[in-house]
């Protein structure tokens, strides 16, 4: 399963719908349906990867894992048996006038490992039957399987993060509702994700948890953009202002008030530093650096007194 792109086995985009996945699998199911290609190896193998692409895709869980942790991630926490369970394939074939569970069954018993004999008592579409049968002979052990793994998506305000700070978090489990308190970095990155181990879903007959991703949401901010661990500030200051000089004062993340002096002559769009008053590095020490930038305000609406100054400093070629 390493390194398989099954948006692409089934010729979609990453962005198709449930329908068009369904439409695109029934297409490709019809071409390479091994009761079409009798004897063709490759065509069974194309049947299985198709298939096998569907089982995920349609699954909006498991298109979701796949889609966050990527085809080798997605190995990590899925075997072929766990895509598979309970999924049933039989309305689709039924549909394209295949036959549904019996036939169904046969064939992936075929191309899984198994034996080839008829489906089970208690089969449910899957090509794996049930959990307590195997394809042929008496019942199997059952198979100890790690848990699901869970995404929880925590918001973080900028400022909360210009040092480490505790969150306690509310969320589903098993039914139940669970509380853990998580550690969110000073400076951490939007989109990182924090893993508390064994925090998923709980394993199945006797299988390992499964672990619990904090996805961090850092929403934009009103007033600062962020840069690495760099912060940008706008400052509006007048025409004359820039021309002769002055002084602004400029609040910080942390609330604190520098006054920055801007210096005569001062062009549209010039940056001051302002150093170490950024985002903490999240792997080093100190911080990232501030910087204001500048904007000129050039009035709109200038009264008769205004503008013949102007027309006076024009004249002197200014």
């Amino acid at each position: 399963m390493s390194g398989k792109d099954y948006y692409s086995i089934l010729e979609v985009s990453k962005s198709a719908s449930p329908e068009e996945i369904k439409k695109a699998y029934r297409k490709l199911a019809l071409k390479y349906h091994p009761d079409r290609n009798k004897g063709e190896k490759g065509a069974e193998t194309k049947f299985k990867e198709i298939s096998e692409a569907y089982a995920v895709l349609s699954d909006p869980e498991k298109r979701k894992q796949y889609d966050m942790f990527g085809a080798e991630g997605f190995q990590n926490r899925y075997t072929q048996e766990d895509i598979f369970r309970g999924f049933d394939f039989s309305s689709i074939f039924d549909d394209l006038g295949m036959g549904g569970g019996g036939r169904v069954h046969n064939i992936f018993s075929q191309f899984f490992g198994g034996t080839g004999g008829g489906p089970r008592s208690g089969y449910c579409g899957s090509p794996f039957g049930s959990s307590s049968y195997g394809f042929k002979g008496g019942p199997r052990s059952a198979r100890a399987m790690r848990g699901q793994d869970l995404i929880y998506e925590l918001q973080v305000p900028m400022e909360d993060i210009i040092k480490t700070t505790e969150k306690v978090i509310s969320y589903q489990v098993d039914g139940r509702r669970e509380s853990v308190s998580v550690k969110v970095p000073a400076g951490i990155n939007g989109g990182r994700k924090l893993r508390l181990q064994g925090k998923g879903e709980p394993g199945i007959n006797g299988g390992p948890p499964g672990d619990l991703y904090i996805k961090i949401i850092v929403p934009e901010h009103p007033v600062f953009r962020r840069e690495g661990d760099d912060l940008y500030i706008k400052k509006k200051i007048k025409f004359s202002e820039a021309a002769l000089g002055t002084d602004i004062e400029v609040q910080t993340i942390d609330q604190k008030k520098l006054r920055l002096k801007i210096p005569p002559g001062t062009q549209n769009s010039a940056k001051f530093r302002l150093k170490g008053y950024g985002l903490p590095h999240m792997k080093d020490a100190g911080r990232g650096d501030a910087y204001a930038e500048i904007s000129v305000d050039v009035p709109k609406n200038l009264d008769e007194r205004q503008k013949a100054l102007l027309k006076s400093l024009q004249e002197e070629g200014l």
